[in-house]
């Protein structure tokens, strides 16, 4: 192997220095010399006969900056990549379609993933090599990153028609797996009955959850098994939400002071978590807690709910109406600082110890759990947001704010909070204004003024389905009509034609070997099962038979899945919950706020509506129907027919509840 010039002698470009993720501008200092994601770093490749050495995290990512320290601050290790490799770092939550893709490829070669993930590729990007963390010594198993370096850029010269002829099987392995046909086998409900036994088995009786440690929050499915109890009366199902609700919410893993939940827990208790909070989880758990408190009356899930969304308010809102991405897992480098106690702390804040509240954690400080009165709640929480604060990475993603969107306009409807539904409305004003295009096209991502690459399926399907909750909560038909045209660009960009469902990404995605569809509901719901949801919901206000011919095309095409593993598709199984429901729309016409709150009332998660100020013909569902008398009406129609309308709350709840 040729010897390598000394780093002191290398010219370094800063080329993430114009970056606006926060993550990426986190490593814009390294000694390496990085690349952005895109054309110019694999033409360098190409050039100089070089691999790509590919390096994926995200700003609240601990294990990510633990390896920066170790390897990416490092002169030699900077020399070894610059000398060798092609170095690109891509922020996962910028680029799924990078990180997915190449994470399939991880997982095949080494059965398992996760972040920092390390990829090395072909200069025409094909992965022949990767893993995830690598520490800056030999240790537990795991070699050195620089013998890896070593190891790969040897291997690169000596064997690289090998290396080569294993990448192109890989790759096309996955370019396979989104190729699949659909199955033939009928669409039945057997489905969904199935669903429930197989998640008893993975299912932790003591402390909810499903399977061992470490534990991720489990909200898609919560929300399939309040379906499933809704559908059929299963007690199971219902008990098995209970459950996971009440023990993730008693404390360590959900912020018991501040409110909302840390990523997860490395135990099997729910006590000490993964510190970083993302926006993501707190977008899907709160409606989760919002809709148990739906079915059971128990008000400790409606607390959670708005503690959660508050948490969002305080820590997460920007001035443009979105909300940013996460908060950091570290504070001045250590996991979990702001959020730990000692006994000494709390005391000094509440004039006595309070042990019983005291979980240990590690050097010495612990995690707070229990039930904690209001009055003592606010002080620690008032002395914790004197201590340094996490750094929060401020980036606002439209998947993820489109889930926050329908989390915000459900609740604010379901409430009666209108603070909610202000910020729902300001929401979608910044979604559709400053994080989409002159052509009304979604972009991914949004920070310091600046938005960014193409939207991906998630974000259309994503803030297509919030926009669907916020017409429901305010009654503004405006925002159903943009809910349509988004789901119209998700069928035009994203669907494929040949085999059904779904690609993650445009066909004009810039340099990916490979396009994919994903199904996985973890951690959130996968673009195929909230397109399919989102469009069912439409098919039935519109009348748009395309639209559900579309959303069975995903079920087909993961017919197998739904059958084998449930536990991995909870949200498409909502989907299909909602196939197979008998139709019921709620229209209401007219002023009446209040016609519109008993609309919504109860849980009823299949049901869905149109509101209008006054008659149109606007929307299918609204089309023929009129006020009442002068008087604001509501037409409750099921199974393609629809009962005589009525014009009082009273009248409407006793229709509902009789139906």
């Amino acid at each position: 192997m040729p010897p390598l010039p000394h780093a002191d002698t290398l010219e370094r470009v800063n080329r993430l220095s114009a970056e606006t993720s926060p993550y990426l501008l986190q490593h814009a200092d390294n000694p390496v010399d990085w690349y952005p994601w895109g054309e110019e770093a694999f033409a360098f490749a190409r050039a100089e006969d070089r691999p790509v050495l590919l390096s994926v995290g995200y700003a609240a990512c601990h294990w990510c900056h633990v390896m920066e320290h170790e390897s990416f601050e490092d002169a030699e290790t900077a020399r070894l990549m610059n000398g060798h490799f092609v170095p690109v770092k891509v922020d996962r939550e910028e680029r799924p379609d990078v990180d997915g893709l190449y994470m399939d490829a991880v997982v095949a070669m080494t059965g398992h993933g996760g972040w920092p993930m390390t990829v090395f590729l072909t200069p025409e990007g094909l992965p022949f090599y990767g893993g995830t963390y690598f520490p800056p010594e030999p240790r537990q198993g795991l070699p050195s990153f620089q013998q890896v370096l070593l190891a790969v850029a040897e291997a690169y010269r000596t064997r690289r028609d090998d290396l080569e002829r294993q990448a192109d099987a890989l790759v096309g392995a996955i370019r396979q797996a989104s190729e699949r046909p659909p199955s033939g086998e009928p669409l039945t409900a057997g489905l969904l009955t199935s669903a429930a036994p197989a998640l008893r088995r993975l299912f932790d009786p003591e402390e909810g959850g499903f399977g061992p440690a470490p534990k991720f929050p489990p909200a898609s499915t919560i929300e399939l098994l309040l379906r499933l109890h809704a559908r059929n009366g299963d007690a199971d199902a219902l008990a098995m939400a209970r459950l996971t609700l009440d023990r993730m919410a008693a404390g360590g893993m959900y912020d018991v002071l501040g409110g909302g939940f840390h990523r997860y827990s490395v135990d099997g208790h729910w006590l000490v978590p993964h510190f970083e909070k993302m926006l993501y989880d707190n977008a899907l758990l709160a409606p989760a807690y919002l809709h148990a408190w739906m079915v059971t009356g128990e008000e400790r899930y409606l607390r959670v709910t708005c503690e959660t969304l508050d948490y969002l308010f305080r820590e997460l809102r920007l001035p443009e109406g979105g909300f940013a991405s996460a908060q950091d897992a570290d504070t001045d480098g250590v996991e979990g600082l702001t959020f730990t106690w000692t006994a000494q702390e709390l005391e000094a804040v509440l004039g006595e110890p309070h042990a019983e509240w005291l979980r240990q954690f590690e050097h010495g400080r612990s995690v707070l759990r229990g039930e904690i009165p209001e009055q003592e709640r606010a002080r620690l929480l008032e002395a914790r947001g004197r201590r340094p604060q996490p750094l929060r990475d401020d980036k606002a993603l439209a998947g993820w704010n489109g889930l926050a969107l329908a989390a915000l306009a459900e609740a604010g409807a379901r409430l009666d909070r209108s603070d909610y539904v202000d910020a729902a409305v300001a929401l979608a004003e910044f979604l559709l204004g400053p994080l989409s295009d002159d052509r009304g096209r979604i972009l991914r991502t949004y920070r310091a003024g600046e938005a960014r690459i193409a939207g991906y399926l998630e974000d259309y399907a994503n803030t297509a389905n919030g926009l669907v909750e916020l017409s429901w909560a305010t009654g503004d038909l405006h925002w159903l009509e943009e809910a349509r045209r988004l789901a119209g660009l998700l069928v035009e960009l994203f669907a494929d034609p040949a085999h059904g469902g779904f690609f993650v990404d445009a066909p004009e995605g810039d340099g990916l070997v490979a396009r994919r569809k994903e199904f996985d509901d973890h951690p959130t719901p996968a673009g195929n099962s909230m397109a399919a949801y989102v469009l069912l919901r439409l098919a039935r206000i519109y009348g748009d038979a395309d639209l559900e011919r579309h959303a069975v095309g995903v079920f087909r095409l993961a017919h197998s899945l739904m059958e084998r593993a449930p536990g991995a598709v909870p949200h498409l199984l909502s989907a299909l919950d909602l196939h197979f429901s008998t139709p019921r729309e709620i229209a209401v016409v007219g002023e009446s706020g209040e016609l519109r709150r008993a609309a919504l009332d109860g849980f009823h998660p299949n049901t869905v509506f149109a509101f209008a100020p006054a008659p149109t013909d606007a929307v299918p569902l609204l089309a023929g129907k009129g006020l009442v008398d002068g008087r604001s009406a509501a037409y409750v129609c099921e199974s393609f027919a629809c009962q005589r309308p009525v014009t009082s709350a009273k009248e409407l709840g006793a229709l509902l509840a009789g139906a």
